[in-house]
């Protein structure tokens, strides 16, 4: 990493640039990307953070999440600060920073930099001319049908022209690849843990569309005429193409369109800057995707649950978390629809379970002891759903002081899910619901409450979430995480995720549950609980074994019975 710094810094002098910057997305602006320029000149392996390289100093911008991992990994090289103080960054001033456009978006870098600093777009990555980063895969996308998704691709782009004629728009330019999945009902294997198509779409207000990407990832659509050859375009063949396209206008958004296809659109189009509908349209799931995801985590609640059993009551030799991790995936590979995880397995025993976001690495992972609280955030892909769940064990009776923080956590995760949405309607709301019980003993914990879910999409998707800043509506068919905890550093991590949909009674929206999974009862503090919060758990757990029971053994089914 050093090496790599000293080199990057050799290059300032040719670029005339003070500094470069580092974001962790690549150019789809993915959480999750196969490319690692950041923890190649950080080490910082986390899925959200941006470096700054200067001629004399290093930073390190990191998320709540990330605060002790961050430290470990790259604290001797950097001086580290939360994402908050990017805003109008002035840590360093009148300095020229170099960056690559197709990582940043107009308004990133206008919110971080522009105050104070002066910034240099450089056409080649000077991350990849110090190491070149491996090359993506040509696997082609494939197509879902109608029966599968609930909606034709034609309703889509119905709903998509209409935004465009409302706003007197010419055209689209859907930039995040996960949109063009849900427009086309389409899907890939661009990136590690999502079924993402790399890929960008121009879409007209007479409802032509142009799909941009690589023709061998395209060749199966082409050739089952999904899509026409007319509505292909390579990526590199683009900047001619707008240059021909008519018309006065574009949509795009400044979430996922970078400087350098804004700057390329500018060329011959007026910009308008408006937020992509199709976050909004994709986030509110059809009965069909409800009735998809709901098969997929009885799936994925039979894989846990068999888990739990397993590493509480039959694993009688001290296995490490890299160990346990793998155990748990092969739980979930024993279901022919599993495809792979939908992030890499969070899996914390004793002090690595406050490292909120903590990957185990072989070389460096603890074994789990009997004494220990272990800390299990995992989810998979399946055929056709996404799942997301954490659940915190213990294999021996602990401390009276962790059960009671465990308990108010767990409080705050039944508040949210118990929660009147038509009186508590946003995610800011929904969050201080979460934390009240936690708060009422001076207790926090640092990331948001909940995140939205795409349906076989990214396990991260918005823009609805519940943390104390989001005021998104949250409608009927959004699927959100529920996920509170604590974290005290160098002892234990706590935290209990569920995934819930937004379902609709008369005119009542509440959240339904997801996730079949038990919640730990050796962790519970019974007499901190409500009547109402413990005849909650005995329903969430006689519904757990209603769906899966049938699907375990015996002695599994026996021991899952105790929780009811």
């Amino acid at each position: 990493m050093k090496n790599f710094i000293k080199i990057l810094r050799s290059k300032f002098s040719k670029y005339k640039i003070d500094g470069y910057v580092i974001p962790k997305n690549d150019n789809f602006f993915t959480e999750y990307s196969k490319l690692n320029r950041l923890e190649v000149i950080s080490n910082f392996s986390g899925s959200a953070g941006l470096a700054i390289i200067l001629k004399n100093k290093n930073y390190l911008f990191i998320d709540g999440r990330y605060t002790i991992q961050s430290k470990i990994e790259s604290g001797k090289n950097f001086k580290i600060y939360g994402f908050e103080r990017l805003i109008n960054c002035n840590l360093f001033k009148n300095l020229t920073l170099g960056i690559d456009p197709k990582l940043f978006t107009n308004t990133q870098i206008k919110n971080y930099f522009l105050k104070y600093n002066k910034i240099k777009c450089i056409e080649k990555n000077l991350i990849d001319e110090i190491k070149k980063q491996k090359k993506n895969n040509h696997i082609p996308f494939f197509y879902l049908d109608k029966n599968i998704v609930g909606e034709s691709v034609n309703s889509k782009l119905n709903k998509i022209t209409r935004y465009l004629k409302k706003n007197k728009s010419d055209y689209i330019f859907v930039s995040a690849p996960e949109n063009v999945a849900w427009i086309l009902n389409i899907r890939g294997s661009d990136s590690p843990n999502s079924p993402v198509p790399n890929s960008r779409l121009i879409i007209s207000k007479s409802k032509k569309i142009l799909l941009i990407s690589n023709l061998k990832k395209c060749k199966r659509l082409l050739n089952n005429k999904i899509i026409k050859k007319d509505e292909f375009l390579e990526t590199n063949d683009l900047p001619k193409k707008i240059l021909k396209l008519k018309g006065k206008n574009f949509i795009i958004d400044d979430k996922s369109c970078s400087i350098f296809y804004e700057n390329l659109i500018k060329l011959k189009f007026k910009i308008i800057n408006k937020k992509d509908p199709t976050y909004l349209l994709k986030a509110i799931k059809n009965k069909i995707e409800i009735k998809n995801m709901i098969n997929a985590h009885i799936l994925d609640g039979i894989a846990l649950t068999k888990f739990l059993y397993w590493i509480k009551n039959i694993n009688r030799k001290k296995i490490t978390e890299v160990e346990a991790a793998k155990k748990l995936e092969k739980f979930r590979k024993l279901n022919k629809n599993f495809l792979y995880p939908s992030f890499d397995t969070i899996a914390g025993s004793g002090k690595n379970g406050a490292i909120v976001h903590y990957r185990a690495k072989k070389e460096n992972c603890r074994t789990i002891n009997n004494n220990d609280i272990f800390l299990c955030d995992s989810g998979g892909q399946y055929k056709y759903g996404t799942t997301d769940v954490t659940r915190t064990i213990c294999f021996s009776n602990q401390k009276q002081n962790i059960k009671n923080v465990f308990t108010k956590v767990l409080k705050g995760h039944i508040a949210v899910a118990m929660t009147d949405i038509n009186k508590h309607d946003t995610g800011k709301k929904i969050d201080k619901r979460a934390r009240k019980f936690l708060k009422e003993s001076n207790l926090d914990y640092a990331h948001g409450t909940g995140h939205g879910v795409g349906f076989f999409l990214n396990v991260h998707e918005g823009p609805q979430s519940i943390s104390k800043i989001n005021k998104v509506k949250i409608k009927q068919g959004m699927i959100l995480s529920n996920e509170p905890g604590y974290y005290k550093k160098n002892k234990y991590g706590i935290r209990i995720e569920n995934l819930v949909y937004v379902n609709k009674r008369k005119k009542n929206l509440f959240f339904e549950n997801l996730t079949m999974v038990p919640i730990e009862k050796d962790l519970i503090n019974f007499n901190l609980l409500t009547e109402t919060e413990k005849n909650y758990l005995f329903k969430y757990h006689l519904h757990v074994y209603s769906k899966i029971s049938q699907y375990l053994s015996k002695n599994e089914r026996k021991w899952l019975s105790t929780f009811i």
